[in-house]
């Protein structure tokens, strides 16, 4: 009879899966910022960022306002290695009076009883961080502020829906302080529901939900940054109070609700407010239970259709009965004894029927509040990308603990709802009052770690007063470089390439390029037409450059390149051809002409020896000379820096500066002659490769070299030397990055405090490594599956960090390079004599190309630097390659000209 009395409220696995369905939508909505407003889960952003890892320590403040007692407690956290923490707690009654009058007067009560707690525990001279556990719906924007949007469990306060409840607590504690002497540092609002999950979260690190269902219900969990709309950023995670005791409010669940719902509902102290949490927690059940029973008499199927006063009187039965009742080991003694008490006089069958009215009652409950959590735990899986997931769930509340078959029903049906889940459900111990001293310890560890970090990382944000500073430096360090009297001590050494024009539109025919510069060297032939059908095509080959090859002989090094080239002729088919060759030997050379370079000195980790001081056109002629297979017309040699500026001035004739940002750092320019001191003549130009990587080697720039820069030159092949490059070049970010890993690590900010062995490993940490972490597409879960391949174990707050580290190491290096090229680009203005410049920078390189702030940083610097200057950004095509071809091509036109 009971079984068809309460059909609607028995729910098969199908219903259950369709309400979870239903839930995850609401979460959906309620995260977005435009459907938010009309979402009933309201998805409130807590502000808590961090669980606890085991590294809280401390005396800590919490006062617990929400339940049927307010509470004040202190909670001691050792640093024991054990994660171990006390607690010492006081109670005191929330009278009719405070929890529906007005709200000077509720704040005044909490005040006074927590000044009462200090003084029972002498800690009235102690400033402590307090956390304040408020259980009601808040909006907050910060940790530490919350606005109260609506009450719930008989809480009906007069003046605070709407204000800053930490505002008002501060203010009551203001007033006692002159006469008491007491200080407060209010650091956290904390719901309980977050103080379940952070006081599991501390005794298990995989706790990232929440769950209470006592007199309400509520749930939290730790959602990704880049899903909540309503919060700026898009970095870790944050803890959501999802507030879904408001679920069902717009209708959602009305075909799930029963007329005794409906008339709960009618007469509670919020009709048609938080319905899900009226078919749920211990507060309605009992009132549930006798709507039930009061009906079921009136129809005659109860207590010989005997209506007593107690089934009239709302409340007579309470959550406490309906668990007594459940109790089937007693068999129906509890029932009857409960029922007697009540004057309802109840036979066998009475008992029976009003056992299993109960047990449908608290069965629905345990699996309507299934179906949400399998929603939550689901949406979790998905943001991990994961096929199976363990986690655990933090639960608190009155219902769950003293219920006899509750907690056993509810694991149950997660499991059953959600099989891919394997969860663990943790029972928190005082979790509203020690969890929020939990979010205290966490937000002081956390301010004392970003104080820590922030120390760390600002050497590397560069004012601009600085970056001024850094422009007019490189602007003198051009001036001594082209100067005679100066070249020979200068850093940034100007060297003249002998490269006196760029391309008109006529050049054509076939070259051979080659291009070395890294650990990869390439072999190119290349077409050049001229007139209406201009274009360039290329055919290439590369060759590998063993490291052995690269540190040994310089014998060795031009043999391999000449056996690679004897490859490639013969590859093309076209061995028997002189071809004129240009070749981009991207190192600083001295250069007597477009045909002679001796090498100043390798750099990018080269270092052949008997190289240094020679022309490394001869090495190569003397190469092709010793194989004795072919010939080849050595025309130009070629900084890939020129060659990034032909390539674009092929294309686009206002280009007279060439930027390479990659593996090393390197400008070129087209200069007067006449301000080329080194050079005979004063008519037209002459390209200039800067060799600006060896700006600061005479210690110009020292005072913004940080302890890393210098750690990182020291380990590198050549201390001292290309100082500049190292803190720009994409060959030494990713190594810079390592080093503050690495510190921050021995400071007990990342990885738990422990130094992998990985990480101790220099080079491991490639720049290409930033270029994806920095990628704005990246989730952190991405982030951590990078560090992870590079043996290095870390957490979402690790993630963060260390996306930051990297963040700021390459924004250094693209305001730096900025700073440099707005030297060049200034010094390009006054000597053409105008008021605005406009003129095209051509770009190469992998850092520019492929890591995603490099260039939009770069170019955002220039222009703060050298606001007259319009400078447009081209990226080059192959400018090694390419380039070298196009000098080729042009000296050769050049040498045409000057004959006849």
């Amino acid at each position: 009879q009971v079984d068809r009395y309460l059909y609607h409220m028995r729910l098969s696995d199908d219903a259950l899966l369709d309400v979870m369905a239903r839930f995850q939508a609401e979460m959906v909505k309620g995260l977005g910022r435009d459907t938010n407003p009309t979402a009933t889960v309201k998805m409130l952003p807590s502000f808590v960022r961090s669980l606890p890892d085991g590294s809280e320590k401390g005396d800590f403040l919490a006062v617990d306002l929400g339940g049927s007692q307010f509470r004040a407690h202190q909670v001691k956290v050792f640093d024991d290695g054990k994660q171990s923490s006390q607690l010492e707690s006081k109670f005191y009654p929330t009278p009719k009076e405070v929890i529906q009058g007005n709200g000077a007067e509720l704040f005044d009560y909490v005040a006074d009883c927590l000044l009462d707690f200090m003084e029972t525990k002498n800690l009235k001279h102690k400033k402590l961080p307090l956390g304040f556990t408020f259980s009601f719906p808040c909006k907050q924007t910060k940790l530490e502020e919350g606005v109260l949007l609506a009450w719930t469990k008989h809480f009906k306060v007069r003046g605070v829906q709407d204000t800053d409840v930490v505002s008002s607590l501060r203010k009551a504690l203001q007033k006692h302080k002159a006469s008491f002497d007491i200080d407060f540092d209010v650091l956290a609002l904390v719901n309980d529901t977050v103080g379940t999950m952070m006081t599991c979260g501390y005794d298990d690190q995989r706790c990232e939900v929440g769950l209470i269902i006592g007199t309400g219900t509520n749930a939290c969990y730790m959602e990704e940054m880049r899903h909540i709309d309503l919060v700026e950023g898009d970095e870790g995670r944050m803890c959501i109070n999802t507030e879904w005791g408001a679920f069902g409010d717009d209708g959602a669940l009305d075909d799930l609700r029963t007329e005794f719902d409906r008339e709960l509902d009618l007469g509670s102290l919020n009709p048609g407010k938080q319905l899900f949490e009226k078919m749920i927690s211990s507060l309605y059940l009992g009132e549930l239970v006798r709507l039930i029973l009061l009906k079921m008499t009136k129809e005659g199927l109860l207590f010989n259709g005997k209506v007593s006063t107690a089934l009239l009187t709302k409340g007579k039965i309470e959550m406490k009965h309906v668990s007594a009742m459940e109790k089937y080991k007693e068999g129906l003694s509890n029932t009857k004894e409960i029922l007697t008490e009540l004057n309802l006089f109840p036979s066998e069958e009475d008992c029976v029927a009003v056992q299993h009215v109960c047990t449908i009652v608290s069965f629905r409950s345990a699996n309507l509040c299934a179906a949400a959590l399998a929603a939550i735990l689901t949406r979790l899986r998905e943001n991990k990308k994961l096929l199976r997931m363990r986690t655990t769930v933090g639960i608190d509340g009155g219902l769950y603990k003293t219920h006899p078959q509750y907690a056993k029903r509810l694991h149950k049906v997660v499991r059953r709802l959600v099989p891919t889940c394997d969860v663990r459900f943790l029972l928190s111990v005082s979790g509203s009052g020690r969890g929020a001293a939990m979010v205290t310890a966490v937000a002081h560890r956390l301010a004392a770690q970003r104080q820590r970090i922030d120390a760390t990382l600002s050497p590397f944000l560069l004012p601009l007063g600085i970056l001024r500073e850094v422009k007019d430096k490189m602007r003198a360090e051009l001036e001594y470089g082209l100067k005679r009297e100066t070249q020979a001590h200068a850093t940034v050494k100007m060297l003249p390439t002998y490269v006196c024009g760029t391309p008109d539109g006529t050049e054509k025919g076939k070259f051979l390029a080659l291009d070395l510069g890294g650990t990869n060297f390439r072999v190119l032939l290349v077409k050049i037409k001229s007139g209406r059908r201009r274009s360039v095509q290329m055919y290439n080959k590369i060759f590998a450059i063993p490291l052995e090859i690269m540190q040994g002989t310089g014998e060795e090094l031009f043999d391999h390149i000449v056996q690679c080239i004897a490859d490639f002729l013969e590859y093309m088919g076209i061995k028997g051809a002189r071809l004129p060759l240009g070749f981009t030997f991207s190192f600083p050379c001295r250069q007597a002409s477009i045909d002679k370079g001796t090498l100043v000195g390798w750099t990018k980790g080269f270092k052949a020896t008997d190289c240094e001081g020679e022309d490394v056109v001869d090495m190569l002629r003397e190469a092709i000379k010793r194989r004795n297979e072919f010939d080849l017309d050595i025309v130009a040699v070629v900084n890939d820096t020129v060659g990034t500026m032909m390539t674009c001035g092929y294309e686009d004739p206002n280009c007279e500066i060439g930027l390479i940002a990659g593996t090393g750092s390197n400008v070129c320019y087209m200069e007067d002659m006449k301000n080329i001191e080194i050079v005979e003549g004063n008519e037209g130009k002459m390209c200039i490769n800067t060799e600006w990587g060896a700006f600061g080697d005479n210690g110009c720039i020292d005072n913004i070299r940080t302890k890393y820069d210098k750690e990182v030159d020291e380990g590198s092949l050549n201390p001292g030397k290309q100082r500049y490059e190292k803190m720009t070049s994409g060959m030494y970010l990713g190594e810079i990055v390592r080093q503050i890993l690495i510190d921050l690590t021995k400071q007990g900010l990342l990885f738990r405090g422990h130094i992998s062995e990985s990480l101790r490993k220099r080079g491991i940490f490639e720049t290409k490594f930033l270029s994806q972490i920095e990628s704005d597409r990246l989730a952190l879960l991405q982030v951590r599956r990078i560090l992870q391949q590079l043996g290095l174990d870390s957490t979402c707050d690790d993630s963060i960090i260390v996306k930051e580290v990297c963040g700021v190491v390459s924004r250094r290096a693209a305001r730096l390079c900025g700073a440099g090229l707005a030297a060049i680009v200034e010094k390009k203005r006054e000597n053409r004599g105008v008021e605005r410049l406009q003129i095209t920078v051509g770009v190469d390189g992998t850092l520019y190309k492929l890591h995603p702030h490099f260039s939009r940083v770069l170019r955002e610097t220039v222009k703060e630097l050298a606001p007259q200057c319009d400078v447009t950004f081209m990226l080059s095509e192959d400018g090694s390659g390419k380039g070298a071809a196009l000098i080729t091509a042009v000296a050769k036109r050049l040498h045409n000209v000057g004959q006849k």
